[in-house]
C-alpha cells in the first residue's frame, strides 16, 4: 500500500513516516505550507510550527528515512475552513478548537485528495490515536492512544468513518519516550525538538486578539463594525460595572488573568456578549453547569433509536478536562444536550464535548460544539 504521511517537521510525524518505512509500505511524505508567518517581510512573527524551518527539516528527515518528499501548498484551503472561521468565532463570543477543524477539513479532506493523486490510499499521521473495528458493524471507530499523558483523540472526533477507513495512527501504541528514543536509535534531525502546544498560525509572542486584530482586515472582515472588537464594559452578574476591555474576543470563559479589576474574591469570565460589548464576570461557584446545549452534534452511537432518547456517555468538555459521566440527547438536525451527574467547571461556547463509551471507555462516540452552558 503506498501511504501518505504529514510530515510537519516534528518527531512525532517523522518517526510515524519511518515505522511504515520498516513496516514494508510505500511511503510518500508530504509536508503542507498552511499558513506564511512572516506577511510583513519583517520576520517578526515567527509561528509555533509549520515555518519554512519546519518544512525543511521534514525534508532532511525524509532523506534520512528514505522516502519522496513534497510540499503542498494549502494556504487557501487552511484559510478558508481554519483560519476565517476561527477569526468569526472569537468575534461571537466563542472560544474555537481550530485544530479539530485542520484535521477534518485539512489534513483528512484536501491533504487526502491530493495524495490521491499521488496515487496513494491512505494518510498517515503523527497522532497519539488508535483506530478499532466495531465488533458488530466491521466499521472503524476511533480509539485513544495507549499514552493517555499524549493522547489526541479528542482533536479527531470529526472523523467520518470513511476519512478514519483510510487513516494511519503509526504511533498509536507508543508512548512519547518511546518516540524519542526510535527518532535518537535513527539519528532523526528532530529527536529532541520540542513540542507545539499553542495555536499554530498565532506568532510567538502573541495572544489570538491580537492575530484578529492584525489579519482580519486583510482577509475582508472589517474589525470596526464587528462587535467582538468593539471596547465596552466588565460587569458582574448583578448588573454593576466593574472594569473595562478593548473587545470581548479576548475573554474566554473561565478565564481569570488580565481582566485588571479589583475585587474582594476571585472573578472570572462567565460570559461575553459581543451584540452588547459586554464581559460578564462572576465567582467561582457561578462557573459550574449541570447542563449544556451542543450544535454541530457527530455521533457514532448504535443504540440511537430516537433522537429524544437519551444515551450514557463520558463527556469531556475541554482537551485536558477528565471526562464526566452524562446522558447525552440527540435533537433535530445537528443539535444536541448532555445532562452532566455531577457539575463541570467553565464549559465555553466555541470549545468541543468529546463523547466516550463509559463500557468501552477507550472508544470515541463522537462529539459536538459547546453553543450554551446552563445551571
Amino acid at each position: 500500500m503506498r501511504i501518505a504521511v504529514a510530515m510537519s517537521g516534528g518527531v512525532d510525524s517523522s518517526v510515524a513516516a519511518l515505522l511504515l518505512k520498516r513496516e514494508g509500505a510505500d511511503v510518500v511524505g508530504l509536508s503542507m505550507q498552511l499558513w506564511n508567518h512572516d506577511r510583513d517581510g519583517t520576520g517578526a512573527n515567527e509561528g509555533r510550527c509549520c515555518t519554512l524551518d519546519d518544512l525543511s527539516v521534514a525534508r532532511r528527515a525524509a532523506g534520512m528515512i528514505g522516502v519522496p518528499h513534497f510540499v503542498l501548498n494549502l494556504e487557501e484551503n487552511f484559510t478558508e475552513a481554519v483560519v476565517k472561521p476561527f477569526i468569526r468565532s472569537y468575534l461571537e463570543g466563542k472560544t474555537p478548537i481550530p485544530c479539530t477543524v485542520c484535521n477534518t477539513e485539512v489534513k483528512f479532506k484536501s491533504l487526502l485528495d491530493r495524495a490521491a493523486a499521488l496515487g496513494c490510499e491512505a494518510v498517515a499521521t503523527g497522532h497519539y490515536a488508535r483506530i478499532g473495528v466495531d465488533e458488530v458493524t466491521g466499521a472503524p471507530r476511533l480509539l485513544r492512544a495507549r499514552d493517555r499523558a499524549k493522547d489526541q483523540s479528542y482533536f479527531l472526533y470529526d472523523l467520518t468513518e470513511e476519512q478514519l477507513s483510510r487513516a494511519r495512527f503509526p504511533l498509536g501504541e507508543l508512548t512519547k519516550p518511546e518516540v524519542r528514543e526510535i527518532a535518537r536509535e535513527a539519528g532523526l534531525p528532530n529527536w529532541d525538538k520540542p513540542d507545539s502546544q499553542e495555536i499554530c498560525f498565532v506568532p510567538n509572542g502573541s495572544t489570538p486578539s491580537d492575530f484578529i486584530r492584525r489579519e482580519a482586515g486583510r482577509l475582508g472582515l472589517e474589525l470596526p463594525v464587528l462587535a467582538g472588537a468593539r471596547r465596552g464594559g466588565i460587569f458582574l452578574e448583578g448588573g454593576e460595572r466593574v472594569g473595562t476591555h478593548d473587545g470581548t474576543m479576548g475573554y474566554t470563559v473561565g478565564q481569570r488573568r488580565g481582566l485588571k479589576i479589583s475585587s474582594n474574591e476571585p472573578l472570572y469570565v462567565l460570559a461575553t456578549e459581543p451584540e452588547e460589548s459586554r464581559v460578564v464576570v462572576g465567582p467561582a461557584p457561578s462557573l459550574l453547569s449541570k447542563r449544556i446545549s451542543l450544535e454541530r452534534v457527530s455521533v457514532r452511537i448504535r443504540e440511537r433509536a430516537g433522537a429524544s432518547v437519551p444515551v450514557p456517555v463520558l463527556a469531556r468538555i475541554r482537551s485536558r478536562h477528565p471526562e464526566q459521566p452524562a446522558r447525552l440527547t440527540l435533537q433535530d438536525g445537528d443539535r444536541g444536550q448532555l445532562d452532566f451527574e455531577e457539575p463541570v467547571r467553565a464549559a465555553a461556547p466555541g470549545q468541543t464535548a468529546v463523547f466516550f463509551d463509559p463500557a468501552r471507555p477507550d472508544v470515541i462516540l463522537g462529539g459536538g460544539v459547546i453553543s450554551r452552558p446552563q445551571g
